[in-house]
């Protein structure tokens, strides 16, 4: 594993002013109860990024944003610019959601142009990738995992920056279901993701973090990120509450 195992929670569309500040007050509350070899991060509606930002302040957890636009400024109704988010205090943005996939129907090309926007402009990102169920079950992990990864790393020849890019691995039949992959299955597909990291940049490609998202609570956690080539989780529905999430931070 490399640097420090990332506790990412996406809180999707869910909670109001309030209630963001009330979870985020209960995480920062608890931060000095996490392992110091793992580092936290959250993923509010975008709504809630600045005032969120800051209660933040200069406290050890990290924050992101859902989506952004590859344009910088413009005539885009309704987008947010990398600029933005970086005005709004973001340090990281989630790139390639299954949900953006799957459910917005956004494009790899879209996907590309939203993670290069992100890397060029300062924003960590964190690159999603996954198979749906039918895919699984017709023996086609590998296949996807390769092209949603070649796709999106497509235009970048050299690694970017250590520490700037992040792929997280989330079978799509498993998020918001319940279910959860294997053990077997999860370290499986990240060791598949390492290797195609290694293929395209040696060395460099084999130190980018992978995280696994997909139905994490405080139950599972600990055996996932105990798995040799899982270095952090993307957590959804258990993120929603500050006892679980921190749950899942010190498993």
């Amino acid at each position: 594993m490399s640097a420090r195992q990332i506790i990412a929670g996406n809180w999707k569309m869910h909670k109001t002013l309030r209630e963001g500040l009330d979870l985020t007050q209960g995480i920062l509350e608890g931060l000095r109860t996490i392992p110091p070899h793992r580092s936290v991060l959250v993923f509010p509606p975008a709504t809630l990024l600045h005032p969120i930002s800051q209660r933040i302040g200069d406290r050890n957890l990290d924050l992101g944003a859902q989506d952004l636009s590859w344009e910088r400024q413009g005539a885009f109704t309704g987008e947010i610019s990398p600029l933005q988010l970086l005005d709004a205090g973001c340090s990281c943005v989630l790139v390639g959601h299954s949900e953006r996939r799957h459910v917005i129907k956004e494009s790899e090309d879209r996907i590309r142009l939203k993670l290069k926007s992100a890397l060029e402009n300062g924003l960590r990102a964190i690159l999603c990738i996954g198979e749906t169920l039918e895919e699984r079950e017709a023996g086609k992990t590998g296949d996807i995992l390769t092209t949603q990864l070649a796709s999106a790393l497509e235009t970048m020849k050299e690694p970017p920056n250590s520490g700037f890019l992040t792929v997280a691995y989330e079978p799509v039949w498993a998020i918001g279901t319940g279910k959860t992959a294997t053990p077997e299955q999860a370290q499986e597909a990240h060791a598949a993701i390492r290797s195609l990291l290694i293929g395209r940049w040696g060395d460099p490609g084999g130190e980018i973090q992978i995280l696994y998202g997909g139905s994490v609570k405080p139950e599972n956690a600990g055996e996932l990120l105990s798995l040799e080539d899982v270095d952090g989780v993307l957590v959804g529905g258990a993120s929603l509450e500050a006892a679980s999430f921190l749950g899942i931070a010190r498993a």
